[in-house]
């Protein structure tokens, strides 16, 4: 007699992840890329970079100027995964039709062209045991060290281009003080930080063991190092629009605070700038 198997029915299909029950790096990663997903990708393959550079940093015992020869790509690795992650982010502050425009496609070619060049260079120079700034010895490094300086000036004037760029086609649903501090940031990211590093590139600063120094930064705390002004100009694309959405938790900003806190950034920037200024 013939009996009838059973069937059993399939197993249900897990539900998918609710977008607000995924992780908080998920979703910010998932936010960051659908703004600009080459730039997220660039950023996140340079942070990868470190993994490798620190366990060399860990075998290697070379050391340049009191510091090991990996410290140098390591740092420049991790302010140009910044400022491209930071670059991303404000692209998505453009109308949608913008984000994928001729000037957009420019900016993101040219941070990924400035900063791969810089961080190659230098990332080599360690590799060789060898200085990639002020290594003007001969032909070929001078050179080298001219180009690094161009292309520091383009990575940074990537950041100008796109304050234009929202100055005249900005996500008008995000409040105009942020706007503001956006456009603010970007811009005093060019003129203080490249301006900075410009200073900085004739004036070699003190030798990580010549005295005492920040930590992993190795900036002098005697004066003298232009390198905290370079980090103040720099980071102001970062600073601005953050304090401006702290200060928005409190009640409604005005543009007026905005042009406050950028006056307020630049002079800590010329107190620092100062300071870093050789003495004789």
């Amino acid at each position: 007699m013939d009996t009838l198997a059973a069937r059993t029915p399939p197993p249900a299909a897990a539900p998918a992840l609710a977008s607000g029950d995924a992780p908080a790096w998920r979703r910010a990663w998932q936010a960051l890329h659908g703004r600009q997903p080459v730039l997220a990708r660039y950023g996140a393959a340079l942070l990868l970079l470190l993994l490798p550079m620190a366990l060399a940093a860990g075998l290697d015992p070379r050391e340049l100027r009191g510091a090991s020869v990996w410290i140098k790509p390591m740092k420049f690795a991790l302010s140009i995964a910044v400022l491209a992650w930071t670059t991303a982010w404000f692209i998505g502050h453009l109308l949608p039709e913008q984000r994928n425009s001729r000037a957009v496609r420019w900016i993101v070619a040219l941070v990924i062209a400035s900063g791969s060049f810089e961080f190659v260079y230098i990332a080599l120079q360690a590799a060789l045991g060898q200085a990639s700034h002020y290594n003007v010895g001969d032909a070929f490094h001078g050179t080298m060290y001219t180009l690094m300086g161009i292309g520091a000036m383009v990575l940074t004037a990537t950041q100008p281009m796109l304050a234009w760029q929202l100055r005249r086609h900005a996500d008008p649903s995000r409040p105009a003080a942020l706007r503001l501090a956006v456009q603010f940031g970007l811009v005093l990211t060019f003129v203080l930080g490249a301006g900075a590093g410009m200073l900085l590139g004739g004036l070699q600063p003190p030798d990580a063991v010549a005295g005492a120094s920040v930590p992993l930064a190795g900036w002098s705390l005697s004066g003298g190092d232009l390198r905290p002004a370079h980090f103040i100009g720099i980071h102001a694309e970062q600073v601005l629009p953050l304090a401006v959405l702290l200060g928005a938790r409190a009640g409604r900003l005005p543009t007026a605070a905005v042009w406050l806190l950028a006056a307020a950034w630049t002079a800590l920037f010329a107190v620092a700038l100062i300071w870093g200024l050789p003495t004789r």
